[in-house]
């Protein structure tokens, strides 16, 4: 039987865990309702709140839709819902997944029939990883925390700049992965200038979306600023990749 990344089996996998992640974001719901109603809070503020959470959950929805569509390529559309769904972001599931695929000498995003073996490899390392960090808060994060109050407590100072640091070295990885393939540059590669420029124009979509929150006095826009980045940024891919050859 030949492998299919969107085989019917897949979806029915990945439909199950979702449905429990939905049925526990309900029960949670009606325990949060519950609690309000319990310590005085009207029924009118309530559903202010729930309607108010629930439309700005668009903004991030259309990020992981995008993320989705993103990853689907290589490895159809059951595994990346899953992932995104549940837990994960676009540029964690993007590295981790062309980590693996390099690892296997494929390249991410010319991937043509994947084998059983291949898809499940990538979805191993997938959620391994990530679940470093699912174990390791419990573990330290308290440790961690009371550190950083202390500090904070000693010095206000030193202890902004020590979250500033910790914030800049995490985008960091992520910047470095932009650039890492930069230096082909030097040997007539233009593919290398590619991922910059993508970020660039992202990064500039921003931008212009904070000076339009100070100027117009829009606070949504902040709320959709990052997917309207991330389709900016895609979008500009495709004229980019042409004009590079």
């Amino acid at each position: 039987m030949e492998f299919n990344v969107n085989s019917p089996i897949l979806f029915v996998l990945a439909g199950i865990i979702i449905a429990v992640v939905l049925a526990q974001s309900v029960y949670f719901l009606i325990k949060a309702w519950r609690r309000g109603k319990a310590i005085g809070m009207a029924p009118e503020k309530l559903k202010r709140i729930a309607v108010t959470a629930a439309v700005f959950t668009i903004a991030p929805a259309v990020a992981i839709v995008i993320s989705v569509i993103t990853l689907a390529k290589d490895l159809g559309v059951a595994l990346p819902w899953l992932r995104l769904s549940v837990v994960g972001s676009l540029s964690y599931e993007t590295i981790a997944a062309s980590n693996a695929l390099s690892a296997m000498g494929l390249t991410f995003g010319q991937v043509k029939d994947m084998t059983a073996q291949q898809y499940i490899t990538i979805a191993w390392v997938m959620t391994i990883s990530i679940m470093v960090g699912i174990w390791l808060v419990p573990v330290i994060g308290k440790k961690l925390q009371n550190g950083m109050i202390s500090m904070e407590n000693r010095d206000k100072k030193w202890g902004e700049i020590f979250s500033n640091a910790m914030f800049i070295g995490m985008i960091s990885a992520f910047v470095g992965y932009v650039f890492c393939d930069f230096g082909t540059v030097f040997s007539g590669n233009t593919a290398g200038l590619i991922p910059p420029l993508v970020m660039a124009v992202s990064a500039f979509v921003m931008l212009l979306c904070g000076l339009a929150v100070k100027v117009i006095k829009k606070s949504w826009i902040s709320d959709y600023a990052l997917p309207i980045s991330l389709i900016a940024g895609m979008a500009s891919a495709i004229p980019i990749t042409a004009w590079l050859g």
